[in-house]
């Protein structure tokens, strides 16, 4: 049972904070590394890989270092997000090349291809892929040797519909076999439909962990923000700001419509429309006015 131990965790380049002071465990299974763009998500998993020293703070694998302790590469597969490869070689080549760095060779290779689907396209140069087969191919570089530990940064990207649901599979398979299977994305939906335990960052911190239904959980029930527009905004607001799940209107004369804040998500979207029907008031804009990632990733930061 391989597990990742990050403890204390900074790293800084310059006077730039990418990690700060992050704890946090990755266990066997699948765990989704969630977090907008920028938050340090590739950071902490060039940490985990041992590319990255940490500036401050200890991560091991089962209580040994990582960063400068190449043994602990037999264990580790790692897919990087950037597309650094040999445009020049082939497919079949490019994983040929990193099997042999392992001490082995061409049938453990042909093995990840299949593994990964790329068969049929083995002996095209990669140069001519396109982003999603770049993707698997780096996923057979980084199977080859069968890890126990697979770190993926952001490996949907480019996919097609199928592309996602063949790896989606693999790494489930790999989750249930008891390997540590941890991937970085910023959109919710990838992570709920793979992850069984969600790690949250933002802004290089620890905003939350755990099984991501508590982490749903916390961001539904978080307080909400909408722009309402209806044809009669005044008595709208006096019937509102009269219920509990409402915690304050703002009459924006400029907008033409009311700011509310909503601090329980269910009641006041049952409510919204039956006080509009009961009061003859028509509703012409009903629109969140913060759901970007950003705004609800940082709620959990301040949770």
């Amino acid at each position: 049972m391989t597990t990742i131990n990050i403890d204390h965790v900074s790293r800084w380049f310059g006077n730039v904070v990418a990690v700060n002071d992050i704890t946090m465990t990755i266990s066997p299974g699948v765990t989704g590394l969630l977090g907008p763009n920028g938050a340090g998500k590739s950071t902490l998993i060039n940490m985990m890989g041992g590319f990255l020293a940490p500036s401050n703070g200890t991560v091991t694998l089962d209580g040994e270092p990582i960063w400068r302790n190449e043994q602990v590469y037999r264990h580790i597969g790692i897919v990087p997000e950037r597309e650094a490869m040999y445009d020049f070689l082939t497919g079949r080549e490019f994983v040929v090349a990193n099997a042999e760095l392992q001490g082995l060779g061409t049938h453990e290779a042909q093995k990840a291809l299949a593994t990964v689907e790329m068969e049929y396209a083995q002996d095209r140069k990669i140069s001519t892929y396109s982003k999603g087969m770049r993707q698997r191919v780096k996923m057979a570089s980084a199977l080859v040797h069968e890890p126990s530990v697979l770190l993926l940064d952001e490996p949907f990207n480019g996919m097609d519909p199928r592309q996602r649901m063949q790896l989606m599979d693999l790494l489930r398979r790999m989750g249930a076999e008891g390997r540590t299977v941890l991937f970085s994305s910023h959109i919710l939906e990838e992570v709920e439909q793979l992850a069984s335990h969600i790690e949250v960052i933002v802004a290089g911190r620890h905003a939350a962990g755990g099984d991501f239904r508590k982490i749903r959980r916390l961001m539904t029930d978080r307080p909400h923000r909408y722009l309402i527009r209806s044809s009669d905004d005044r008595a709208l607001a006096a019937v509102l700001i009269a219920d509990p799940s409402t915690a304050g209107i703002e009459v924006d004369l400029k907008e033409g419509a009311l700011r509310v804040q909503a601090v329980d998500f269910g009641r006041f979207t049952t409510l919204l429309p039956q006080v509009a029907k009961a009061h003859g008031i028509r509703l012409l804009t009903v629109s969140p006015s913060d759901e970007s990632l950003e705004s609800v990733f940082s709620y959990l930061v301040a949770a």
